[in-house]
């Protein structure tokens, strides 16, 4: 069989063989894009192989994108680009600021010999099941960013279980899955009780909520950390048609809603860090500037990336807690 060729005492297994003849093969030019493989079954009965190592051979290259099938009829090459070792399909929810510095960071960690396919699904269930089942077996590692969605853990385990990886937020469901991901009840906790001699000069917290995209655990932690150290505090789901009392301090996740309380206090007359307070969600350049300095509650999104990427090339199966930090600045 010029295609393949296996040999024993070779102390390499049997089906890695497979891949680096077919590797081999079409590095030499000996097979072409759309060409057929040789059979399942013509591999096993020439080499006295069980179906499944020649199985998990073909299935390996068919996740790298070299090969792939069609049912009744067999494998064929894909592509010749060989060098590809990793094909990973990259889940988010949306495209912002944040996940731009994630994935920016995951393609610097992850290397050269990496393709990453990178798909959104706009906290869409069904968007989310529809990827998810089409990618099924043609990626070598999926990561998944199931954020809040009632039915994505399910989903997630129609998936290979060892070839998955959590981002950003996990629960209990997922618990089986290694995981990069922000703890949004500890963090926003933490970083009140860092700033809390600041707040202690304001009369009320208010957390803008609106419980679509947001973490219930940030609600949760906020709570917390009011009830345990006695502020009076509010959540609301919008910032609209509202004044702003002085004494009032603001922890606002999304930046639309920042952007109106700022614009608010403009028309009131009155100056963040001394008549009211803001604490913001997630670090950007703008809010180093904005309004002489906005204090945030941020994760090092460029740290989630290194990291995951360091866990997919070391074979990492751990869930790890990215850390987060307060930034005081004169909002507060």
């Amino acid at each position: 069989m010029k295609t393949i060729s296996i040999k024993s005492n070779l102390g390499i297994p049997k089906y890695k063989q497979i891949i680096s003849s077919i590797e081999k093969t079409i590095e030499d030019g000996k097979l072409k894009k759309d060409e057929k493989l040789p059979s399942i079954n013509k591999v096993c009965l020439e080499f006295s192989l069980s179906r499944d190592t020649v199985l998990q051979a073909y299935e390996e290259l068919k996740k790298r994108g070299i090969i792939y099938a069609i049912l009744g009829k067999g494998y064929y090459i894909k592509s010749i680009e060989i060098s590809t070792k990793q094909r990973i399909f990259l889940l988010f929810e949306e495209l912002n600021i944040f996940k731009e510095d994630i994935y920016n960071s995951f393609l610097e960690n992850i290397g050269k010999k990496a393709q990453v396919d990178i798909f959104f699904h706009h906290f869409n269930i069904q968007v989310f099941k529809k990827l998810i089942n089409e990618s099924n077996g043609n990626y070598t590692k999926y990561i998944i960013m199931p954020t809040n969605l009632v039915e994505a853990a399910s989903v997630i385990k129609t998936l290979p279980v060892n070839d998955v990886y959590i981002l950003d937020q996990t629960n209990p469901d997922l618990k089986s899955y290694p995981a990069i991901y922000q703890n949004h009840l500890s963090d926003i906790y933490n970083g009140l009780l860092k700033g809390k001699y600041k707040l202690n000069k304001y009369e009320k917290l208010i957390l803008i909520f609106p419980g679509f995209r947001e973490p219930l655990g940030m609600k949760i932690g906020f709570e917390n950390f009011c009830t345990d150290h006695n502020f009076c505090y509010e959540i609301i789901p919008e910032f609209r048609n509202r004044a702003i009392k002085k004494g009032e301090v603001y922890i606002i996740p999304n930046d639309r809603d920042l952007v109106s309380v700022i614009e608010q206090s403009k028309v009131q007359n009155l100056k963040s860090g001394s008549d009211y307070g803001i604490v913001s969600y997630n670090e950007t350049p703008l809010k180093k500037i904005v309004e002489n300095g906005i204090t945030t509650i941020s994760t090092d999104f460029e740290a989630m990336g290194k990291i995951l990427a360091q866990m997919i090339l070391q074979g990492n199966k751990k869930q790890i807690e990215n850390r987060c930090a307060l930034i005081i600045r004169n909002s507060l």
